[in-house]
């Protein structure tokens, strides 16, 4: 399987700048790639990378998505003068030209090109373009907002035309929407495309109409296309500005700060399991193109969206675990250069296989991005059958989204007149480095059937008294068993290897899967965390479930549970749930993943009690996708010596990517309402749960 992450840079796409005084273009600047270029560097990325020669793009290659004419016209750029170049630009929107841009946007779309090559033919498993000028607003015979050529949309095609394959996600988290790459696909049922932008109801640029979430494609293509868009939530102008008479300099920033249009990181989560995640697992591609726009992250001139550049790193890492993990981002927007800077590395740093940091805080998505979320799955219910079952009713009164009121202009104008305020955010936290490393303990005639990557530990027995001491009660009879008393001396060695951070994570094949979950926690509370998250494959709840929030357990199982109200205890009954691959799939989207990233533990123990419960490949796909969480820290423990699930866990943990899950049926409607069920329990009580706004605990 492929392994290793490209990265593609050449200084010469810094060599073009603006020329003359335009106060649109003005942040479009050169420095964009060599800050981010320097902080791979001086991050020690760069050298973990493996670099690809950039190449220009054929005219040929340019065609695919762009008009004979308007290639014909950028050609001639080159031999401008000043006055030439200022007149040819006018005729385009919030762009510019140089007489280098025409090369450097060869270049760009070479660079994109060179990716998509070495992600297909295996040299690598992923990459990142470093590229300039950007891509993703350009048209077929027009350039729009910095975008010369559309770098991702002749990526996209050439992987179609090139490699044949049928199924392309395109994931564009730039904060602008990417008009050029929406026309280019919006009647190809082939290309999937996603899109969450800044719109205000139309009111910010591009300013389309089409933009909306109702715009969901054309003919064949209709489906596949996804835009989700952030909308400010309505200002009450009167009593904006009856704030502003009384306000000091202190209380007016706090006021500016509190009613910015930013979205933060508990909304892009939201829209990823409730959205776009659900629907890409339907889908299923066999490449993802990411339009890397940075200008989403804090503190952008552009964007004024409240989300730290670690959260790149999480998105980054669940795409991951889709089309093989084969990932292409190239770069589009980002002109805050520190943020940008940031954003790049985390992303990075997530495609080498480091585990993402860990993100506290998070909480409700705002009642604005619910409304989001909640038209788009109202827009594309008939297309998805992930969205069949759900409630996806329109947000009371939509027929008044794009109404403003009078005095908004004024409140608006306000606010801009505090948009120049220093932004100050932490500094993302230092995440693990490699080498990755996986210990594993088996038993006899089990050792060949892991990867030679894996770090074998052996444990001394533990005795019947060191058992009673690390479980806090009584030893019971059981722990007499010899191979029992190993195992648990093999899992004790285990989870010092992850204390001393020898090994990053581990697996475990164990005679008594339940004993060995209890051991495994009260350990993990004594010597690792303060928290434990247990995610249980079993109709057996292993531990009995203290108040005190230390720990969580998620169990999967296929008989009814007994009813609980406890909101550290979520028992999800999925019927014929080996068969019925959507509806665990469901369960691990909307309800797992959310639950996780709410309550941020700091150990991981993934149980699998009962192998019957789930296939290979989806339970390999759910212990990557925990590799978000707790830094990788995790124990997978496994019961029984079924060969397939030991060698997909032992991959899983190790970083590779899970097999795909094929195409997806609908979900069954008793699962789904399990599922659902659970969701309206605890929404209350974790907020990234919600996907409507009733009794909405969060407002701007």
């Amino acid at each position: 399987m492929a392994s290793g992450t490209a990265l593609l840079y050449d200084e010469e796409m810094t060599r073009y700048k603006l020329l003359w005084v335009d106060p649109a273009c003005k942040i479009e600047v050169p420095e964009r790639l060599t800050v981010s270029w320097e902080a791979l560097h001086n991050a020690g990325l760069s050298g973990r990378c493996i670099p690809l020669p950039v190449r220009q793009a054929t005219e040929e290659e340019i065609l695919l998505a762009h008009s004979q004419e308007y290639l014909e016209a950028v050609k001639k750029t080159p031999d401008m003068s000043l006055e030439e170049l200022m007149t040819f630009t006018q005729q385009y929107g919030d762009v510019y030209f140089h007489p280098n841009i025409y090369h450097c946007a060869k270049l760009a779309v070479g660079a994109s090109l060179q990716l998509v090559d070495a992600v297909m033919t295996g040299k690598v498993r992923n990459g990142l373009a470093l590229v300039r000028p950007p891509g993703h607003h350009s048209q077929r015979s027009e350039a729009s907002g910095f975008c010369v050529f559309n770098n991702v949309a002749i990526a996209a095609l050439y992987a179609k035309k090139h490699f044949k394959i049928q199924r392309v996600l395109i994931v564009d988290w730039d904060i602008h929407h990417g008009q050029g790459l929406q026309y280019c696909f919006e009647e190809d049922p082939q290309v999937l495309y996603f899109s969450w932008h800044r719109y205000e109801h139309q009111r910010f640029w591009p300013n389309l109409r089409e933009s909306d979430f109702d715009s969901v494609g054309k003919g064949m293509g209709a489906g596949f296309n996804i835009n989700l868009p952030w909308n400010k939530a309505r200002l009450m102008a009167p009593y904006f500005r009856g704030l502003l008479e009384h306000c000091d300099q202190k209380c007016l920033t706090w006021l500016l700060a509190s009613l910015q249009v930013g979205m933060d990181s508990s909304d892009y989560l939201s829209v990823f399991f409730h959205v776009l995640l659900p629907v890409a697992y339907e889908f299923n591609p066999e490449l993802i193109l990411v339009s890397a726009g940075f200008d989403s992250a804090v503190g952008d001139p552009e964007g004024h969206m409240c989300a730290t550049p670690e959260i790149f790193g999480h998105l980054t890492h669940l795409l991951m675990s889709l089309a093989g993990g084969r990932l292409c981002a190239v770069l589009e927007g980002g002109y805050n250069l520190t943020s940008l800077a940031q954003s790049v590395c985390q992303t990075v740093q997530t495609l080498l296989g480091d585990p993402p940091s860990r993100i506290s805080g998070l909480s409700s998505p705002c009642e604005s991005a619910l409304e989001s979320i909640q038209s788009v799955r109202a827009a594309h219910q008939q297309y998805w059958v992930c969205f069949k079952n759900a409630d996806v009713s329109l947000w009371p009164d939509p027929g008044t989204k794009c109404s403003r009121l009078e005095g908004d202009t004024q409140a608006e104008e306000a606010l801009k007149e505090g948009e120049m305020r220093e932004i100050v955010w932490p500094e993302p936290p230092s995440r693990l480095a490699p080498p990755i490393r996986t210990g594993v303990t088996l038993p006899a005639g089990l050792e060949d059937d892991v990867l030679t990557s894996c770090f074998r530990v052996t444990g001394i027995p533990l005795t019947p008294n060191q058992v009673a001491k690390e479980l806090w009660h009584p030893a019971v009879p059981e722990l007499k068993d010899e191979k029992v008393l190993q195992s648990l001396g093999d899992i004790l060695s285990l989870l010092k290897e992850i204390e001393k951070k020898e090994v990053r994570n581990g697996l475990a094949v164990v005679p008594n899967v339940s004993l060995a979950a209890t051991f495994g926690v009260q350990h993990a509370l004594t010597s690792l965390t303060d928290r434990v998250l247990l995610v249980f494959l079993g109709n057996e709840a292993p531990v009995e479930l203290q108040e005190d929030g230390r720990v969580m357990l998620i169990q999967l199982c296929s008989t009814e549970p007994v009813e609980t109200k406890s909101k550290f205890y979520v028992p999800i009954c999925l019927k014929k749930s080996s068969s019925d691959v959507a509806g665990f799939l469901h369960a691990v989207l909307s309800l797992l993943l959310p639950l996780a990233y709410g309550y941020d533990p700091g150990m991981i123990l993934a149980v699998m009690a009962d192998c019957s419960l789930v296939g290979a490949v989806a339970w390999a796909q759910l212990i990557g996708l925990l590799q978000s969480f707790a830094q990788g820290h995790t124990l997978a423990l496994i019961q029984g010596a079924e060969k397939e699930i030991i060698r997909v866990t032992a991959a899983s943990l190790l970083g590779e990517p899970a097999s795909t899950l094929g195409p997806l049926g609908p979900p069954l409607s008793e699962n789904v309402k399990a599922v659902e069920k659970e969701r309206q329990r605890l929404q209350t009580h974790w907020g990234l749960l919600q996907t409507t706004g009733e009794d909405h605990p969060r407002t701007r």
